[in-house]
């Protein structure tokens, strides 16, 4: 399924505000970078710097990284990323705006994740989540994750990090997975 059979759809109104807005997923660009650092500054105690997404950005031009940005009208709402080692997607990041959580927007971010990961042939994603985040950790717990480690004082130094990894993405199982997520998301206007 491609990102847009999973558009978040919206009535016929020209309102971002609308009571079902459409999310609309594309790959990051540098351009990207100054509505993306306001939403990396307001979610993360230590956020990355624009030179940081920068130089991902460039890694992602050598396909050694991937990053994408969610939109709802001309607002960007968040935004995701994966880096590939061997043959596992490491999900680098999941950032959605403050006033924009609680809509699915991280759901929709993972399910284009694991869309990319499964088509570029990788067999299992893992990802480290900080160990109080738990509306994060049942957000992977939906998508297969499991609990696989800790990195001590991973998060400036202070905070645990949950290793967690989910094995197989190119199963039966996991496809049943997803179409399951994709499922059970509420229904949308057409």
């Amino acid at each position: 399924m491609s990102v847009l059979d999973r558009l978040l759809r919206r009535d016929d109104t020209s309102s971002t505000e609308s009571a079902n807005p459409v999310l609309v997923i594309t790959r990051m660009e540098r351009r990207d970078l100054r509505e993306v650092m306001p939403i990396e500054n307001a979610v993360y105690p230590k956020p990355w710097t624009d030179r940081v997404f920068a130089d991902e950005i460039e890694m992602m031009r050598r396909n050694h990284r991937l990053y994408l940005v969610g939109r709802v009208g001309r607002t960007l709402v968040g935004y995701c990323g994966l880096l590939f080692a061997d043959d596992a997607a490491h999900v680098t990041n999941i950032a959605v705006h403050p006033d924009w959580r609680s809509r699915g927007i991280a759901t929709e971010f993972m399910l284009e994740l694991a869309e990319r990961a499964i088509a570029l042939g990788y067999v299992s994603f893992t990802l480290e989540v900080r160990h109080t985040n738990a509306a994060a950790q049942e957000l992977y717990r939906r998508f297969g994750f499991v609990p696989a480690g800790v990195r001590k004082k991973y998060y400036e130094n202070t905070d645990d990090a949950i290793v967690m990894w989910c094995q197989d993405i190119q199963g039966d199982e996991f496809a049943q997975r997803l179409r399951a997520i994709e499922a059970s998301r509420p229904r949308r206007s057409r």
